[in-house]
């Protein structure tokens, strides 16, 4: 399933786009200003060139410093055009932004929901496999005779255990239908892949050599093929990448879960129903999550970015890693507004991110600052924690 430290991983990921966005949504603003100051090409009036650059610069001097604040431009921007052109970009700018915020976390939510349908693709791709060793042993049987087609270990992928035993389940076979998986469109190409990546690979001719392999062999012949071909070979890779946009980032839970849908099959009581693994234990509790830590932070944008520089007086809050400022605000924001979580776990959780997603130093300097803010924010009530076992806070 997916855990909490994957849906933070890309909260992370699309918190890192919207900071892409809001620089390119701020350049774009100032653009609008330089724009709406060109000389007019069919006035009949002399225009002052010069004039019209200064009244620009000064315009987007007041539209910067103007961009954070609720409250309307001051009177003291005496000049109409100036305070018209700002608003106008100052509006443009947060229009921008919060379309931006709407549509990466809609793409955020889609695209951990789509990961069921890309594991149970892989699945059905040995599942596919399987299938054309069953019909090219049939083939060969019809036209050369029943002594003539081999050992009967050639049928050692045709008959796995532990495909059948999905093959067989309710279950398995309801959530390919709920998620509309269907290979019937590449029929040529599971022909071309098996002859050229499969059949040739050390991994299958190592089964082959198994006679009357036991459910032991079939899971881990299974598990290979899964993990060593189909989640390494371009080719192969290219098919999921068509079909996920985002599939960089969820390739690694991809192979887990399809991983996991093996061995779950394969440890199944005979007659047993099992379940698959979902994308969460509980999806809409945890979806929840998702979308709230990437709102929440976005919304404590300013206040984290103030506590960051007061923290890190010594450091030019602009110098510091552009995934470290990201990954400090997420944890400052979960820790002050998800009170079941304890603070040592959100501390740990985006200590590991920054191992993967920062710099070097990032690990040692995420630590420091983040006890440093936890013990000081509890201090003065900022983070609050309930229920059993957190009501210390810690």
């Amino acid at each position: 399933m997916l855990n909490r430290r994957i849906l933070r991983v890309k909260a992370f990921q699309n918190l890192y786009a919207y900071e892409q966005c809001k620089g390119s949504n701020f350049n774009l603003a100032k653009d609008f200003i330089r724009e709406s100051f060109l000389p007019d090409l069919n006035s009949m009036e002399v225009q002052d060139k010069a004039a019209l650059n200064r009244d620009a610069e000064a315009t987007i001097q007041v539209f910067e410093r103007n961009l954070t604040h609720n409250d309307p431009i001051k009177d003291s921007e005496n000049n109409p055009k100036i305070k018209k052109v700002a608003l106008e970009a100052i509006q443009q700018y947060h229009q921008a932004n919060k379309k931006d915020q709407e549509f990466l976390i809609k793409n955020m939510v889609v695209s951990a929901e789509r990961i069921p349908q890309l594991y149970i693709f892989a699945i059905e791709l040995l599942q596919a496999f399987a299938v054309h060793v069953g019909r090219e042993f049939e083939k060969k049987k019809k036209f050369q005779g029943e002594g003539a087609v081999g050992f009967s270990s050639d049928l050692n992928l045709a008959n796995n255990q532990v495909l059948a035993r999905l093959r067989e389940s309710d279950v398995y076979r309801a959530a390919v239908a709920k998620n509309n998986v269907d290979l019937e469109d590449i029929e040529l190409e599971i022909k071309e892949w098996f002859r050229d990546y499969i059949k040739p690979s050390e991994e299958y001719q190592d089964y082959l050599k198994i006679t009357d392999p036991s459910l032991e062999d079939d899971f881990k012949a299974a598990d290979e093929l899964l993990k060593k071909i189909i989640f390494k070979n371009e080719v192969l890779l290219n098919f999921f990448s068509e079909k996920d946009l985002n599939w960089t980032e969820n390739k690694s839970v991809v192979r887990s879960l399809a991983s996991k849908v093996l061995k779950n099959a394969a440890s199944l009581d005979e007659g047993s129903n099992g379940q698959l693994p979902e994308i969460a234990m509980n999806w809409d509790e945890d979806k929840e999550f998702f979308q709230n830590i990437f709102n929440f932070t976005i919304q404590s944008d300013r206040e984290n970015k103030a506590l960051i520089a007061q923290k890190t007086k010594n450091w030019d809050i602009d110098r510091l890693a552009f995934t470290d400022k990201i990954i400090i605000s997420m944890a400052i924001t979960e820790m002050q507004n998800f009170p079941s979580i304890p603070v040592k776990v959100s501390i740990n959780e985006y200590i590991d991110i920054s191992k993967t997603y920062s710099t070097p130093k990032s690990k040692q300097f995420v630590n420091g600052l983040l006890d440093v803010m936890a013990k000081e924010l509890t201090e003065s009530g900022k983070i609050r924690k309930s229920g059993r076992g957190l009501l210390d806070n810690k």
